[in-house]
């Protein structure tokens, strides 16, 4: 009887091997339709995507007299685009007292994409004259790269005389922050 029951179990682990090797086997069949549902849901994506950015381009189309009209009256109010800076959660506590001086010549903000949205956009500060540079315009260019790289450039100020980071006004710096406030101090 002994014999027997080193019989039946060589048996039964050949048979749980070739359970297993076919539980392994259905496992990587499984994955690999997954994969390839996993890839036409991918094209289905893509496609929905470049359908979102048509429609988009379309209405930045219609958009755009539209914004052209708002642009006219926010010129005929007091420092509007100061206002809707320092209102910012996020902007407000950027701009240091120099730059809101510079902002209260703001007169228009433009923004543009490029032709596939997905490159990039810039952004058009147009200023009145002004006693701090000679520019009207001032552009910053975001362009996004495949890679997930962004490149910005800028216009480069040019600075009336006096004014500029050589006469005390460093526009390098991130603008006034808020001081941190310990709240467990705080009663």
């Amino acid at each position: 009887m002994v014999a027997d029951k080193g019989k039946k179990s060589k048996v039964a682990e050949r048979g749980e091997e070739e359970d297993s090797d076919h539980i392994d086997g259905e496992l990587v069949l499984s994955i690999e339709k997954l994969q390839e549902i996993q890839d036409e849901l991918e094209k289905v994506n893509e496609e929905a995507s470049d359908k979102v950015l048509e429609v988009e381009q379309k209405y930045n189309e219609i958009r755009r007299p539209v914004y052209h009209k708002r642009n006219e009256i926010i010129k005929s109010i007091p420092d509007f685009w100061l206002t809707a800076f320092l209102s910012h959660p996020a902007l407000g506590d950027l701009l240091s007292e120099e730059d809101q001086k510079i902002f209260k010549h703001l007169s228009s903000l433009d923004v543009e994409d490029f032709k596939d949205v997905k490159s990039g956009y810039s952004i058009t500060f147009n200023f009145n004259p002004n006693p701090y540079f000679e520019d009207m315009k001032l552009t910053k260019t975001f362009t996004f790269f495949d890679e997930g790289t962004t490149k910005i450039t800028g216009t480069t100020i040019k600075w009336k005389e006096g004014m500029g980071i050589a006469n005390g006004v460093n526009h390098e710096q991130k603008g006034n922050k808020r001081p941190f406030v310990d709240e467990r101090l705080v009663t």
